[in-house]
């Protein structure tokens, strides 16, 4: 093993902690090395070129920046990277969207470094890694099978990417001025996604809105919604 190059993997994640378990946990297997750490998307497109990673493991919440976007800005330049992203969100919700924006695969946290290790050699050798569970999903989605369960939030998968963020926002208590200013939009553009996203999840007032956000947050998000 010892002549065999290993395959190198760039971990991006803004928890310090959380980079150091991956790191041991990838490390432990003897195909693969960690090449460099980023906490920001920022720090990651600055490592891109200077680590030549094969893979790329990144959470979806990265702070002030949102991950998919993150994923999205690096295919605009590297189109063949794999990479795999990883959050506590269900991925009833986010799979789709990440696999959208281009990513090779979805893996929550809570699984086990088996599962993360097997799903990383997965995307490294060209192919899509999702759950079982969300495999299923996505084939009775593909053959016209809909989902008949109910969800206090079944219409959130119709925000898009950037009211999805909003809304996350706003569960995690931030005003409209504290929202713009990390996102780096005017407060008339975050009024404008509050409207929308009220509209789209029939929600009749900001009150409601809160609620509803703060529900996503604190207990929908990471509660199996199919």
């Amino acid at each position: 093993m010892s002549g065999k190059r290993k395959n190198k993997v760039l971990l991006v994640d803004d928890h310090l902690v959380v980079r150091k378990g991956l790191s041991l946990v990838i490390t432990d297997d003897p195909s693969l090395s960690v090449c460099g750490e980023a906490a920001s998307a920022a720090e990651c497109m600055l490592l891109l070129p200077k680590v030549l990673p094969d893979v790329i493991l990144t959470d979806l919440s990265l702070g002030k920046t949102n991950g998919l976007e993150l994923v999205k800005d690096i295919r605009k330049t590297n189109a063949n990277i794999p990479i795999l992203a990883f959050s506590i969100h269900d991925e009833d919700l986010y799979a789709e969207r990440a696999l959208s924006a281009g990513a090779n695969g979805y893996i929550m946290k809570e699984a086990d470094s088996d599962n993360l290790l097997r799903a990383i050699h997965k995307v490294l050798d060209g192919e899509v890694y999702l759950s079982p569970a969300m495999t299923s999903r996505m084939l009775r989605k593909l053959s016209g099978n809909k989902d008949s369960a109910k969800s206090p939030l079944k219409e959130i998968d119709t925000l898009s990417d950037r009211e999805l963020e909003v809304f996350s926002l706003i569960g995690r208590g931030l005003s409209t001025n504290k929202i713009a200013g990390q996102l780096n939009l005017s407060e008339k553009t975050i009024e404008t996604y509050r409207a929308h996203i009220k509209e789209k999840l029939n929600l009749d007032d900001a009150a409601s809105l809160t609620r509803a956000a703060v529900y996503w947050v604190e207990v929908g998000s990471r509660t199996k919604t199919s």
